[in-house]
């Protein structure tokens, strides 16, 4: 069962490993304590690891990395505040997570789906704290977004790099998100270039289809299953 805590406005679900030197993964979630993703994930591998689930999560402000316009009418504007929520990460939310929980991680992970995935490709290059990420359906459309990632280098190169997107996202009339499956293929084959183990899988169905099992994946795969 997973163990709640409070650190600032964030509510955390902390699910422990049974070792304390196993990984630990972060994971952003849109909604929910993240149970049905730990559950899908131990259905997939047996490696022991802790997931931290932090919810309250201001999507369109903390998971984005600048300012841009919403997609569509009546939606909020993304304000791109991405740089302070990393900070929190790096300077809060995990420092307090590994010694509430006592903790020894061997390595630490950061996971999310949509702008969650953005989100973790972006923290590469403002931080080393994590050994790698998983972006599951990552929103690769964003504004700039591939540009600014092969023009900048990462703080760490990450040990490994999952990407995985539905085979009918970028089937739509918006100009924006119709670039979705070509930059998240271009951002695959830009960090494995730079000497990442990188990882790109193509899934069937939309943006929503199947949205715990493509986020287990991708934890799945930081945690060496390799059986995709």
């Amino acid at each position: 069962m997973g163990k709640n805590m409070k650190i600032g406005s964030k509510d955390i679900n902390v699910y422990r490993a049974i070792d304390a030197s196993a990984p630990l993964v972060i994971y952003n979630s849109f909604e929910g304590d993240g149970k049905e993703i730990y559950e899908a994930v131990k259905t997939i591998t047996d490696t022991d690891f802790t997931l931290a689930v932090i919810s309250g999560v201001e999507w369109e402000r903390e998971m984005t990395p600048w300012p841009s316009k919403a997609l569509y009418k009546n939606s909020p504007d993304f304000t791109g505040e991405a740089d302070e929520y990393i900070e929190f990460l790096i300077k809060k939310a995990v420092p307090e997570i590994i010694k509430e929980y006592e903790l020894k991680p061997s390595s630490i992970y950061l996971a999310g789906y949509s702008l969650g995935g953005l989100l973790a490709v972006y923290s590469l290059y403002k931080t080393d704290v994590f050994h790698g990420v998983a972006s599951a359906s990552g929103s690769m459309w964003y504004p700039d977004f591939l540009e600014y990632v092969k023009e900048n280098k990462p703080k760490r190169l990450p040990e490994k790099i999952y990407f995985s997107l539905g085979n009918k996202e970028a089937v739509t009339k918006n100009q924006t998100l119709k670039k979705v499956e070509e930059n998240t293929k271009a951002l695959y084959e830009h960090f494995r270039d730079l000497g990442a183990e990188a990882f790109f899988e193509l899934n069937e169905g939309n943006h929503f289809k199947d949205a715990v099992l493509r986020m287990a994946k991708g934890i799945a795969y930081l945690l060496n299953w390799t059986e995709t």
